[in-house]
């Protein structure tokens, strides 16, 4: 990979791209498939020319995806999609050692954070790989004039697909996107594994406490919330799941949680953790009744799933107590303890999923932005998922890495499989 530096990026220290790389390496290592997918693209040049944005965390993961996608030929510029997700030695890294143009800073304020949506759009691209559909939003609605250049996007996060699904169903997304997200290798793997683990690691991380013996609250059981809720089991929590939708409230009763309204398990919980892609599904109601020493997080895209406006007009102070902990005094002597401000706490306060899990779920990407180039003249406006052959191929290859071989069908089977005469 190429030493030449980037001078026009905005990053928080070049000085900190050794350290930086050796983490990136490190990564590399439990990435396999990402790799393989690499050395091809090295040889193809399947993106030759093309100018990629990128929106996402800026982690040791989001680098070697950001590695895969150079390799390809693609012309990249990398923000962060949160602002207090990014990795600032990663950021140094990726400009001074890989030569890709990246504007993120850990800590970064929200002027800053927008002023690098708009220099990602800046650079005029075809191809968008966005997490949690800003990048998007704002090119539609302020860079009307560039859509027509945009060969096609890609969406991470279950909030950006909520979002997009919205500009759809109003007639507002005027080209192809790819829900990564639906892929089976990325929500079945990073939305539970990862999010399950690197939830608690954050939280464990910020406040150094014990979960085995307290009651954690899992608000939302879509995938981030099983793999939470699982985890959090398995350190020796008592869990309680709050849901809306019947169906996984069944599912979680089966598997065994604890399942009750918001406005009850708000009395008991000694963690909070959202996982819901939904606003303020923690109120000021909740927080009124909730323990003296309650410690409340999410772990969702945005952090619009705490009330915290609310919070904090019932508090009669607030004070830093830990590095990302904050302690809100309610004025009848109770404390609740908010972690990173309300936003993703496994990657606020810890370094989000390991990359054994985003090797699959980045592979997705990678393909992703293949297809759409190959199927450009196909593909109409909307939402879209990834051919099934691609999780296949992931899949595959994944087990390959893992050393796990696994049964094939037999002629017989598969004649019987799409036969209607055999019966008993």
């Amino acid at each position: 990979m190429s030493n030449k530096t980037v001078s026009s990026c905005e990053i928080k220290d070049p000085k900190l791209k050794d350290a930086g790389k050796h983490r990136i390496e490190w990564a590399e290592k439990d990435m396999p498939v990402l790799k393989l997918i690499r050395e091809r693209f090295e040889k193809e040049k399947p993106l030759k020319g093309r100018r990629v944005s990128v929106c996402a965390h800026v982690t040791t993961e989001t680098a070697n995806l950001a590695r895969t996608l150079a390799a390809g030929g693609a012309d990249c510029v990398l923000i962060a999609s949160n602002p207090l997700s990014t990795q600032d030695d990663v950021a140094a890294a990726l400009v001074e050692e890989y030569g890709i143009k990246t504007y993120a800073i850990k800590g970064e304020d929200i002027p800053t954070y927008h002023k690098h949506i708009q220099i990602a759009l800046d650079h005029k691209p075809e191809l968008i790989i966005d997490d949690g559909s800003d990048l998007v939003v704002t090119l539609v609605q302020e860079r009307k004039d560039q859509v027509k250049e945009v060969i096609g996007t890609t969406e991470e996060t279950t909030t950006g697909i909520t979002r997009l699904r919205a500009m759809e169903r109003d007639g507002a997304l005027p080209f192809p996107s790819i829900s990564v997200n639906d892929a089976q290798t990325k929500h079945l793997f990073d939305n539970r594994y990862g999010t399950g683990q690197s939830t608690l690691d954050g939280i464990i991380r910020a406040t150094n406490r014990l979960l085995a013996g307290r009651t954690v609250v899992v608000v939302g059981y879509g995938w981030c919330g099983k793999g939470t809720a699982m985890r959090a089991k398995g350190l020796g929590a008592s869990v309680i799941v709050t849901e809306v939708d019947p169906i996984k409230a069944v599912e979680a009763v089966m598997d065994g949680f604890r399942v009750m309204p918001m406005t009850e398990a708000a009395k008991l919980g000694d963690v909070f953790i959202t996982v819901t892609g939904n606003c303020h599904v923690i109120d000021t109601k909740h927080f009124e009744v909730m323990k003296d020493g309650a410690i409340v997080c999410n772990s969702g895209h945005f952090d619009i799933e705490l009330n915290l406006e609310g919070l904090g007009k019932i508090a009669k102070q607030k004070t830093q107590v830990r590095e990302y902990m904050e302690e809100y005094t309610l004025k009848n002597g109770n404390k609740i303890y908010v972690l990173a401000e309300g936003r993703l706490v496994n990657l606020s306060c810890a370094e989000g999923h390991p990359a054994s899990v985003m090797d699959m779920s980045f592979a997705n990407q990678a393909l992703a932005l293949e297809y759409l180039v190959k199927n450009k003249a196909e593909l109409k406006a909307g939402l879209h998922t990834l051919p099934a052959s691609v999780d296949q191929e992931i899949a595959a290859l994944k087990l390959k890495s893992l050393g796990v071989e696994i049964d094939t069908l037999t002629d017989e089977m598969v004649k019987y499989l799409s036969s209607w005469t055999v019966g008993t």
